[in-house]
Formats: structure tokens, sequence, C-alpha cells
């Protein structure tokens, strides 16, 4: 009986001693230095191991008292992500980062990101209208708020390639309408990229377009008229010469024009045919 008794006094020590000394194993450790985990996240973004950079500069952020060194942390994480192509987790990152830090001296940047990942997200004009309408508009809200800056240049080159693409979108529905003879639905698309995108290379065709969709309807006031706005800025292009065939079987459209000039008020004239056709 006291042998027992003996017995279970050892094994309630021994259960009470290892309780004791895992406690001291397992004890929390240290937190680690956000600079550390920033330096790492350097490191890995210099090997370009930018999955891993994200992580850490994520942990950093979390870490710093900083504003400043958080807002920063922060910004890199969204931007490594850009860098392997995890559009969807950059942009989430970046919109975060503008409602978390928006007075940090950074934030020029991260909306000259946004613009970019969303330019970058366009593949073909053919396809999802999307992306090329949401490109424009970081463009434009960038280019509004920070039209001086070192970005907008480059922006402003993406601008026109994307104004190019909406035209091409709106030209290649509307040969799908006059192909299918459906001509009210196409005159819209054409006029949409006289009165949106006069300055892209498809305005020529757009109105050679309406003009041979108008006199094929009979409508041959207005596509005199747009033949004039085609003869008056690309009277050497060869939708204006087709334009003149279209036109020349019962009405000389290079007289009429060569008169224009000549009795028009130069700019007034322009406008007024092109506020008609709006």
């Amino acid at each position: 009986m006291l042998f027992r008794l003996l017995t279970s006094l050892i094994i309630i020590l021994l259960i009470f001693s290892c309780s004791k000394k895992d406690e001291i194993n397992y004890k929390k450790d240290e937190r680690i230095s956000p600079f550390v985990l920033y330096e790492e996240g350097i490191k890995s973004f210099e090997r370009r191991d930018f999955f891993f950079a994200s992580k850490k500069f994520s942990e950093a952020e979390l870490n710093f008292e900083q504003v400043e060194l958080a807002a920063k942390s922060s910004l890199m994480a969204s931007f490594c992500l850009y860098g392997i192509n995890f559009y969807n987790e950059a942009i989430e990152g970046l919109e975060r980062y503008l409602n978390t830090y928006p007075a940090d001296k950074n934030v020029i940047y991260a909306h000259y990101l946004l613009a970019i990942i969303q330019f970058e997200l366009i593949s073909d004009e053919k396809k999802d209208l999307k992306p090329l309408i949401e490109a424009n508009k970081k463009i434009d809200f960038f280019l509004k708020k920070y039209p001086n800056s070192d970005y907008a240049l480059d922006l402003r080159f993406k601008k026109d390639l994307i104004q190019n693409q909406l035209a091409a979108k709106e030209l290649f529905i509307a040969k799908y309408y006059i192909s299918t003879q459906k001509w009210v639905p196409a005159i819209n698309r054409l006029k949409i990229i006289v009165r949106d995108y006069d300055k892209t290379v498809f305005i020529e065709e757009a109105l050679h377009r309406l003009v041979e969709i108008s006199y094929h309807l009979g409508l041959k006031k207005e596509a005199e008229n747009y033949a004039k706005i085609l003869g008056y800025n690309y009277n050497s292009s060869e939708w204006y010469a087709q334009s003149y065939k279209v036109l020349n079987k019962d009405y000389n459209i290079q007289k009429e024009f060569s008169a224009s000039i000549k009795d028009k008020k130069s700019e007034n004239f322009l406008k007024k045919i092109i506020n008609m056709i709006k």
C-alpha cells in the first residue's frame, strides 16, 4: 500500500515537472524588429523573389510604429504583387494603402501604379470593354489631379493608345451593324467616333462610312456634309478619295470643297458642321 502511494506521488511530481519545463520551452519569442522584416523584403525584392518580398513588407507594415515606414511597406508589398502579375491583389493593396495613408508622400505613385495596372489589363478591343473604360477613367483622374507630374507624360501617351482602342471598338461594332444593314445603330456608333475620338486614326474611316450610309439611305445633304469635314481635314487620305467616288456621280465634292474654303470663316465652318451632326 505504501509502495503504491509512493509511486503515485512520483508520477504526480514528474507530470508537474514536465508541465513547468514545457512552459519554459514554449515561451513566446520576442517581437521581430520591423526593420529586420523590411530588410528581408528588400533583399528578396533585389533577388526578384517578389512573392516572398511582398509577404515580408506586409509583416513589416503591421509591426512598424512609424506611420511613414508602415505606408512605405504597404506600397512596396503592392508593387511586388504587381511585379508577379497578381493584378487584383495589387489593386486591392493599393486601394487599401490610399484609404489608410491618404496623406503619405507617395500617394501620387500609388495612383500612377493603379492606372498602369488597369492599362496592362487591356487585351483586345474586340473583347471586354470594361478594362479600357476603367483604364481611361484612372488615367483621366491622374492627369486631372497631377497634370505636371513626372508620370503625366507617360500616361498621356497611354491615353492616346486607349482612345484609339476605344475608337476601334466603336468602329468594329459599327461595321457589324453595317454588315447586317442595321443603319441607325451603325450611324450612332460612327457618330461617337466623330464626337469623342476625332483625334484618333479611325476618324477618317468613320467619316467615310457615314458618307456611304447617308448616301445609300438617300440622305445626300448629310453625306455631303460628312464629306466636307473629311475633305477639310484629310483631303489627301484614301478615305476622302473613296468618299469622292461615292458622291461624284451627281455631286462635285471637290468643287464644293474648294468653294467652301473661300467663303468660310475657317474654324467656324468646321464647328458648325460638327455641331450639326452631334
